[in-house]
């Protein structure tokens, strides 16, 4: 099953956080794929095709009848696999009356579908996002949706994270990080960026979560996940205090986690959380770093949000590819080629991409 797409349909994508889904429809679009989103009574979540197998309306405008979906239309009834149990005016049902049910995982917090073949659906390709668990991390995230930018643009902006120093001066950004070199590693399925920036003064961000005075060394080790998951490991501790060679223990840890989900070619749900190992029983502090990174348009990722769809904005009104390249451009790429080998192999292309 293929779709032409700029995105791999056989891959498990965040729809929803599990808090969102309950006993009410929700609508949702994965890769094109309209999806309507529901909680069974024993707690299972239940994804199916968003169009009524008999006029094509969207599922989720109709309602629930127990574990089922009523078509607000003409009253079709499907049950949590798609098949249809009732057709008004009519004892028998047309064999074929059905909506696709979409593999469905919850985990990590996040709800995720399989947007492409069922049979590939393999529960052990999860991406890893255990951080997100609330178990040693602790934070509270939030959710872009319908981010007008390609999916792949947030990939970028998350590799290369010399744009804070530009678009986050006031809080995180910092001119170390433009004058630190960095290393680029990876494996068949996945990139990691990192870059130690040694006795540095502290942004202010970082200052004020470390609370104490002087320089720090600070680190970002980013982690891009075939094909649509980012963990960056991020932090600071005094300079000096060993954290280059592991120990972190006078410092504060924090890891920011994006699980992106492409809805258009030019649009993405963007599901975001802020994690740290830091004053984790400390509650105001979560909503504080909650809002210090979304908050009517001044937070961090606000920030983000603004110059991604400008950027695509751009991209639509000048189409010129490729894209010109910079140095600080290597995390960013090798996360493009494999995203490439993911789609030149479900195309059925002769070769991987390069």
């Amino acid at each position: 099953m293929t779709s032409g797409k700029p995105f791999p349909l056989n891959a498990w994508y965040p729809a929803a956080w599990g808090h969102e889904v309950g006993r009410a429809l929700m609508a949702r679009t994965i890769c094109e794929k309209d999806i309507v989103l529901y909680r069974r009574a024993d707690g299972a979540v239940a994804a199916l095709e968003d169009a009524c197998w008999h006029r094509l309306l969207p599922l989720s405008l109709g309602r629930l009848v127990g574990d089922q979906v009523m078509c607000g239309y003409h009253g079709l009834v499907f049950n949590s696999a798609g098949r249809c149990t009732f057709m008004p005016a009519q004892k028998t049902i047309n064999p074929s009356a059905c909506v696709r049910a979409f593999p469905v995982v919850e985990k990590h917090r996040l709800v995720w579908v399989w947007p492409g073949d069922p049979a590939l659906a393999d529960p052990a390709l999860m991406p890893d996002f255990h951080w997100n668990d609330g178990v040693e991390w602790k934070g509270e995230g939030g959710t872009f949706v319908s981010l007008k930018c390609d999916w792949r643009l947030v990939v970028d902006n998350l590799m290369d994270l010399t744009h804070e120093t530009y678009v986050h001066s006031g809080s995180i950004g910092h001119d170390g990080i433009l004058d630190t070199p960095f290393d680029v590693t990876h494996s068949d399925n996945s990139a990691t960026m990192t870059r130690w920036m040694i006795d540095i003064e502290p942004p202010p961000f970082w200052g004020a979560q470390l609370g104490k005075p002087g320089n720090v060394d600070r680190w970002q080790i980013v982690t891009f996940q075939a094909p649509a998951v980012v963990i960056g490991d991020v932090g600071v501790a005094p300079a000096g205090s060993g954290a280059p060679q592991g120990d972190r223990s006078q410092g504060v840890n924090g890891a920011f986690l994006a699980a992106l989900a492409p809805e258009t070619e030019t649009s993405c749900h963007y599901f975001w959380n802020f994690v740290r190992t830091f004053r984790t029983d400390d509650d105001e502090l979560t909503r504080n770093l909650q809002r210090a990174h979304v908050n009517d348009g001044k937070g961090v990722y606000d920030q983000d949000h603004v110059v991604l769809e400008a950027q695509q904005r751009a991209i639509d009104r000048n189409p010129r590819q490729p894209f010109y390249n910079l140095n600080i451009d290597a995390g960013a790429l090798w996360a493009r080629r494999m995203i490439d080998r993911l789609l030149a192999k479900e195309h059925g292309t002769a070769q991987a991409a390069e």
